[in-house]
C-alpha cells in the first residue's frame, strides 16, 4: 500500500462535479477578476468566520502583508512573531519594512507563547502577530489582553486554520485582523493559489480592498500606493463549493487525528497537545522524535509519506543571515524533531492502521 503525505486528486475528487460546474460558469461569464462570485465568496466566507467584513486577495502572504501596509506599520515599527513558523509569517513582515521580533512558542502547541510576548515588547512594537499553526488556534485572550494593555494591534495569521475555533469563536474572528491562505493543500484549497482578509473593521476592510487593486476604488482612479492582489473569479467560484463542505471535511480529520492519538498512545512519539479552548482542525497532525531521519526513512521504505513542517526555522534561513538574533532554542528544537504524517479527509481506516502499525513496528 502506497500512502501519500498529500494527494490532491483525491482531496478534490468528492468536489469533482461542483467544481466542473464552477468553471463553466465562469468561463460563460466573461468576467474573470472582480466580479459576483468573488462578492459572493468574501460575504459567505465573512459569516462562516462570524465577521463583519472578508476581502479576497492573491495569497495568504498578501493577506498579512496588505492588513500590515493598511494599518500604516512600516519603517521603524516592529511587530512580534512566533519563532516556530512557515517563513510568510516573517515575510510579511519585512515586505512591509517593519522588524520581525521573534518569540518562542509552548513546545507542547508549538504555537506562541503568550507568557513570553510582554518580555519582547517596545515603544516600536506595533502589533503581535499570532499564527494558528497545524490548524490549532494559538491562546488568544492573554494575547488580546496584553495588546490591549499595550495600545497594540493582533493580526492572525490563520493559513492553517480554517474553520478551528477557540473558545466557541472561529480563528479570522479572533484578533483585529486575519489573513487566510487559500494554497491548494489547505483545509479550504483552492486549484491555485488564493487568500482572504477577516476583520470587523469596515474602514479597514475598505482600505484594503482600493490597496489590492491599484489603490483604486473607481476605475482608472487611483487614491493610494496599491498593488495587484485580487482573488480571481474562478477559484471564488471553487471556493464557494468547498466551502460548504468544509466542516464535515474538517470533521472527518478530526476523527482521522483521533485514530493516530489512539494507535500510537503508548509509542515513544511526543503526540499533538490540544490546549484547553482549543478545536483544532488538523491542517497537519504533528508528532515530535529524536529518531525523525530514521523513523522517516523507514515510513518511505514502506511507501508511507512524511514532510516536515519545517525543517530549517526562520531565523536559519539564509533570507534572515544578515540579521542578529536572540537564542531561539526551541524553534531550533522543533526544527530537528517535528514530523507530519500523512493527514486528509480522505483517509480511511486500513490507510491510518497501516502508517500507526508500520510506526509501531519501527520503535518495537
Amino acid at each position: 500500500m502506497t500512502i501519500d503525505f498529500l494527494n490532491l486528486k483525491r482531496v478534490n475528487a468528492p468536489h469533482d462535479a461542483a467544481i466542473r460546474a464552477a468553471i463553466d460558469k465562469i468561463l460563460n461569464s466573461g468576467w474573470y477578476v472582480l466580479g459576483d462570485e468573488t462578492s459572493a465568496f468574501e460575504r459567505e466566507f465573512a459569516a462562516y468566520c462570524g465577521v463583519a467584513q472578508c476581502v479576497g486577495v492573491a495569497n495568504g502572504l498578501d493577506a498579512l502583508h496588505l492588513i500590515l501596509r493598511a494599518y500604516d506599520i512600516g519603517a521603524g515599527d516592529e511587530v512580534i512573531v512566533p519563532s516556530n513558523t512557515f517563513i510568510a509569517t516573517w515575510l510579511a513582515v519585512s515586505r512591509a519594512g517593519a522588524r520581525v521580533v521573534p518569540v518562542e512558542p509552548d513546545e507542547r502547541t508549538c504555537n506562541i507563547d503568550p507568557q513570553l510576548i510582554e518580555a519582547a515588547i517596545t515603544p516600536r512594537t506595533r502589533a503581535i502577530m499570532p499564527v494558528h499553526l497545524y490548524g490549532q488556534p494559538a491562546d488568544m485572550d492573554p494575547i488580546n489582553e496584553i495588546a490591549r494593555k499595550h495600545g497594540l494591534r493582533v493580526i492572525e495569521d490563520a493559513a492553517q486554520a480554517h474553520g478551528a475555533r477557540y473558545r466557541g469563536r472561529r480563528t479570522g474572528g479572533l484578533g483585529d485582523a486575519a489573513g487566510f491562505s487559500f494554497y491548494p493543500g489547505k483545509n479550504l484549497g483552492a486549484l491555485g493559489d488564493g487568500g482572504a482578509i477577516c476583520t470587523n473593521d469596515a474602514q479597514l476592510a475598505e482600505k484594503l480592498r482600493k490597496l489590492r487593486n491599484y489603490g483604486s476604488s473607481v476605475k482608472y482612479r487611483h487614491e493610494m500606493d496599491g498593488m495587484n492582489s485580487r482573488l480571481d473569479e474562478l477559484q471564488s467560484a471553487i471556493l464557494r463549493a468547498k466551502l460548504r463542505e468544509l466542516d464535515a471535511e474538517n470533521a472527518r480529520r478530526a476523527v482521522v487525528a483521533a485514530a493516530y492519538t489512539e494507535a500510537l498512545a503508548h509509542s515513544p512519539l511526543e503526540l499533538p497537545y490540544v490546549s484547553e479552548g482549543a478545536e483544532p482542525v488538523w491542517h497537519l497532525y504533528v508528532v515530535k522524535t529524536t529518531n525523525r531521519a530514521l523513523l522517516q526513512a523507514h515510513l518511505n521504505a514502506q511507501g508511507i509519506g512524511t514532510l516536515v513542517h519545517y525543517p530549517i526555522a526562520c531565523h536559519r534561513q539564509p533570507v534572515y543571515a544578515n540579521e542578529t538574533w536572540p537564542d531561539l532554542p526551541i524553534a531550533d528544537r522543533l526544527q530537528d524533531r517535528v514530523l507530519s504524517l500523512p493527514m486528509a479527509p480522505y483517509l480511511d481506516s486500513s490507510e491510518i492502521a497501516a502508517v500507526t502499525t508500520s510506526m509501531l513496528e519501527y520503535f518495537a
